[in-house]
């Protein structure tokens, strides 16, 4: 609202030594005290004034919020949007996926578009490539004493408990695989406010040497890391996109020989493909070849696996218990898989062994919402709690937009020639398909890899958790 000096058409004068600013919306002058000199308060500073005009212009770097005109030059040195110094662990699309492996359809249409029997074809595809697959998941519903007081904190609300109820999941498959010890490192993937690497903090007490790296691009408002003093553990924030992070050159890593452990509660879509392989390639192999930065020849050759195999069955059993591994494990709740991408996907060679490729996948990733589509009625009415916004997203903490709901799940977009039930099977056959690319990727690279559910519908409709250890490590009853 512009402002206006006090004419006859105003309802007199401001009082003395108050805001000169007239709020016509309230048909009187402001009533906040003006600094002595001063014809306006500080809200309303920027009023226009004959013999002092000043113009707001909007942020180059963020037009989000607004500066005068006169201060732009000073502003653009400390604005929050400017281009900062990037970190040494900082390197370009070093966990994007290959260039020279990207694939870009042909124009592609909505989903709802495609005429049937294109979308017929799409689905005789999905089904003979999902042939063989086990499609009823284990159930690895579990919980932590950790999490016994919080879980029983009758001051919770039901979005609360649905969020600990997970994390408790989580925590208690972490502790079955045997990755909660001392001398370790847990890297969260998409942390935001760090709740999981808190409560794997509190279950672990006094446990040496134990170092959490919290991964998230985006700044993030209450977070609880930086409540930890413990004098055994140390919390590191990296404000940074998992596309870009080389774990390599994280000075307690470069270091310090500490194992990895993978974490992440509702890793998004691409994320969960690009922490896959920034564990796998850029920091697990480069650590046990002794190189620092993956290449293209060390990525497509498992020659120093293999090499690493021998190694281990020759010098027998005890060789095997005290290798050192860079990865000790890598627990990760799945979720999105309709904002997976073809480029940074791990399971892309599975797809090809399939006869499929990157319009496949583009159509298989949104028909993936599918899944879930009809099934938010049904869990609201197995948990007997009405679903609110919140009940998706804490505070935008796991899902930008607050939900699940994917590109082609909304009412009026699906085929009708389609009855619910089908696209419901059609998209848990989607994400099991998708997965099974990133399993068999684990696979291919020395891992014991499973998929369970580790949570009620009713908690999560996401409630599918990816775990994988090391095959050189002792067995923690995991199974692929």
């Amino acid at each position: 609202m512009a402002a206006s000096a006090p004419t006859p058409h105003a309802p007199g004068f401001p009082a003395e030594g108050r805001c000169g600013y007239y709020v016509a919306k309230k048909k009187r002058f402001c009533r906040m005290v003006a600094a002595a000199g001063r014809r306006f308060c500080g809200e309303h500073a920027g009023a226009a004034e004959e013999e002092n005009a000043r113009k707001r212009i909007l942020c180059p770097l963020d037009p989000k919020h607004t500066v005068y005109e006169d201060q732009l030059a000073k502003h653009l040195k400390k604005c929050n949007s400017r281009e900062k110094p990037k970190p040494d662990f900082f390197i370009q699309d070093i966990n994007a996926g290959l260039k020279d492996e990207t694939e870009t359809p042909e124009q592609l249409v909505p989903i709802s578009s495609l005429p049937e029997e294109q979308l017929e074809i799409l689905i005789k595809k999905l089904k003979k490539a999902s042939e063989g697959l086990n499609s009823t998941l284990k159930d690895q519903i579990m919980s932590h004493p950790a999490l016994h007081d919080a879980l029983n904190d009758p001051n919770n609300g039901d979005s609360a408990t649905k969020h600990l109820k997970q994390q408790a999941s989580i925590l208690g498959n972490i502790e079955k695989l045997k990755l909660l010890g001392p001398r370790r490192c847990f890297v969260e993937f998409g942390a935001g406010k760090g709740k999981l690497s808190h409560w794997v903090d509190i279950a672990l007490k006094d446990a040496e040497e134990v170092h959490f790296i919290l991964v998230e691009k985006v700044p993030t408002r209450f977070k609880v890391d930086g409540k930890h003093r413990k004098k055994n553990s140390v919390f590191q924030r990296l404000q940074i996109d998992i596309q870009h992070l080389c774990l390599n050159r994280i000075p307690v890593l470069s270091r310090e020989r500490l194992p990895v452990v993978g974490i992440g509660k509702h890793l998004c879509g691409a994320a969960t493909d690009l922490a896959l392989r920034c564990l796998v390639e850029t920091y697990g192999a480069s650590r046990e070849e002794g190189s620092e930065e993956p290449s293209a020849k060390r990525i497509k050759n498992e020659k120093a696996d293999r090499d690493v195999d021998a190694a281990a069955e020759a010098g027998g059993e005890r060789n095997v218990a005290e290798a050192w591994t860079p990865v000790a494990g890598i627990v990760v709740a799945l979720c999105c898989h309709h904002r997976c991408d073809w480029r940074h996907y791990v399971g892309k060679d599975y797809f090809r062994a399939q006869g499929l490729g990157a319009r496949e996948f583009h159509y298989f990733q949104r028909m993936s919402s599918w899944a879930t589509c009809g099934m938010r009625t049904a869990a609201v009415e197995a948990s007997g709690v009405p679903r609110t916004r919140g009940d998706e997203s804490e505070d935008g903490e796991e899902h930008d937009g607050g939900g699940h709901r994917g590109p082609e799940d909304r009412a009026g977009t699906l085929p009708g020639s389609l009855p619910v039930e089908e696209k419901e099977r059609l998209g848990r056959l989607c994400k099991l398909l998708i997965d099974q690319g990133r399993l068999q990727y684990l696979q291919r690279r020395g891992f014991r890899a499973a998929l369970q559910r580790y949570t009620d519908p009713g908690v999560s409709l996401e409630n599918v958790l990816l775990t994988a250890l090391p095959a050189r490590a002792p067995s923690a009853d995991t199974t692929a």
